[in-house]
């Protein structure tokens, strides 16, 4: 443990957040076997604020968990998917120094106006208004600074603390906390990197040209590092401020499909999307298109995972409940008491109340996440890809209903999904994957001369061995061996009725009924077998007619 004074005062704080929030269902999953934990109620919509208090690490640490239905309970979540950055600008003077420190020069010759007061302020960094020599207007995003020191030292407590839980609470165990840490301080790392931001909006800028009411601001490399990034101004307003008599202006329901149909060309087929769709990261342009900002957060999908998640979306929302459990589970990772038929019958449930719900009330990002809960309950691990998934769309079943409130997302993933079929198919066929099938069929050609070869002078000269592993190996065994019995008995009672028949003309002083005793004795012991058999037969076919029921 680290015990300097700042590691003591995070390890208070954050001590005193699992207290607070430390209610029943939460206890529940923290209590050390040794003992609980006891927290008092707490209502789960002060949770944002008491994150917004200890600091910009955990800000991003919320947004984050808002998207992990299998990690927090769903009261916590709502509040959490709303967390916002509300933290006050820091001074013009460091933000000038960053800015030319980066660029190497001074910032009045690096722009032509530069505005002092921030257009937009975040946890991270915030954004100017500024325009380029030849007065194109442009947006410039800068670090905070020593935000990465600060991360890293936050992000050592939560270690530390994590490394605990795991050694102490079935929680911790359960979950993998420091794994999921890992995972969540590899994120923060990436949307520190400004460069890598600007790379992804190139990347999405591409990807979407097919969409013509979909615009991402586009970076201006000689302007960008790591820690400051300088993109296009794209004038507009957020889509929360957007008034009913706007609404009037606009074709909400067209733009509301056009956005879906492109996250799901993201999520599906360019392996590459936007991770925080929330409606502050949307804005309506004067020209009436939706443009996508804040691209710090992507997510990754790959083609196997892509074929599985849309096989899980077409389930959900078509009502097939076995396909979405069959699914979920060939994508997830079981754990040692992972209850497979609980998991199936919740699903069930799951999909069926999705079908029986009204239009306003349909959200296929609710159901994706449901999924994720439910496999956590079951003791299965599913991907994070599963809980970014449902992140997304439940954040787009919102932007879509403040364009159109009518809008429904299941029926939108039906009208698209022979689309998305067929850019899979697209994809599959591509020159380069051809090229690569010709050359793996020209191998297989080339060598199979001289693999037949091998095989004809294995059997020439009785060397042809066959090794055969098949599963459930004592089960195969038990089973010829019950059928060898029961041919076995039938020929015992055939030549023992064929020997009566004989015997029958043999006249002897022993007699019984009036007939030679031997042959009597030999059908009687014939009859009883065959009686027996035929007995055996019936019942354990009955026994497996049940079985199969089960």
């Amino acid at each position: 443990m680290k015990l300097s004074p700042r590691y003591l005062k995070r390890y208070k704080d954050i001590g005193v957040l699992l207290m607070k929030y430390g209610e029943p269902e939460m206890v529940s999953r923290f209590a050390a076997e040794g003992g609980e934990l006891k927290g008092g109620e707490s209502n789960g919509s002060e949770l944002p604020d008491d994150l917004e208090k200890l600091g910009p690490t955990y800000v991003k640490l919320g947004q984050l968990l808002s998207s992990r239905a299998d990690l927090l309970p769903e009261r916590y979540l709502k509040p959490l998917s709303r967390l916002q950055d509300r933290v006050k600008p820091f001074r013009y003077e460091d933000m000038e120094f960053i800015v030319e420190t980066e660029l190497g020069t001074r910032i009045n010759k690096a722009f032509c106006c530069f505005e002092r007061e921030p257009l937009a302020v975040a946890s991270l960094g915030q954004v100017h208004r500024a325009a380029l020599h030849d007065g194109r207007p442009v947006v410039v995003k800068v670090q905070r600074p020593n935000i990465a020191k600060q991360i890293e030292e936050d992000f050592a407590a939560l270690e530390e603390i994590a490394r605990f839980l795991n050694r102490h609470t079935r929680f911790g165990r359960k979950y993998q906390l420091t794994r999921i840490l890992g995972e969540f301080e590899n994120t923060l790392l990436h949307e520190l990197n400004y460069r890598r931001e600007a790379a992804n909006l190139e990347t999405l800028a591409t990807h979407l040209q097919k969409f013509p009411q979909i615009r991402v601001p586009l970076p201006i490399a000689d302007y960008t590092t790591s820690k400051i990034l300088t993109m296009d101004y794209i004038e507009g307003k957020k889509i929360t401020e957007l008034t009913p008599l706007a609404r009037l202006d606009i074709d909400g329901g067209a733009l509301a499909e056009e956005l879906f149909r492109a996250y799901l060309q993201q999520v599906l087929v360019d392996g590459v999307f936007h991770a925080d769709p929330h409606p502050g990261n949307i804005f309506l342009t004067t020209d009436c298109r939706i443009a996508l900002l804040d691209l710090g957060m992507v997510g990754y999908t790959t083609p196997s995972m892509q074929e599985h998640l849309l096989k899980l979306l077409l389930a959900v929302s078509q009502g097939e409940s076995d396909e979405a459990a069959e699914v979920a589970i060939r994508i997830s990772e079981p754990g040692d008491n992972f209850n497979e038929m609980d998991f199936r019958h919740r699903i069930s449930q799951l999909v069926a109340e999705q079908q029986n719900s009204t239009l306003c009330d349909m959200d296929i990002g609710k159901a994706i996440l449901e999924v994720g809960r439910t496999a956590a309950d079951t003791n299965l691990y599913v991907p994070t890809e599963l809980s970014l998934l449902g992140k997304t769309l439940l954040q787009l079943d919102e932007v879509g209903r403040i364009l159109e409130p009518d809008f429904n997302p299941n029926e939108s993933i039906r009208r698209n999904s022979s689309a998305l079929l067929h850019e899979r198919l697209k994809l599959s066929v591509t020159e380069g994957k051809l090229f690569a099938n010709l050359l793996d069929a020209k191998q297989f050609i080339g060598a199979l001369p001289t693999r037949l070869a091998k095989i004809m002078d294995a059997v020439g000269n009785a060397e042809l061995n066959v090794n055969v592993k098949p599963s459930e190996t004592q089960f195969l065994v038990e089973s010829a061996q019950k059928v060898a019995n029961r041919i076995t008995t039938g020929l015992i009672l055939a030549a023992l009725i064929v020997g009566a028949a004989l015997l029958m003309r043999v006249q002897t002083t022993f007699t019984l009924f009036g007939y030679p005793g031997l042959a009597m004795i030999c059908f009687i012991a014939a009859g009883g077998g065959g009686f027996w058999l035929v007995l055996d037969i019936l019942w354990t076919d009955h026994r497996s007619k049940i079985r199969s029921k089960r």
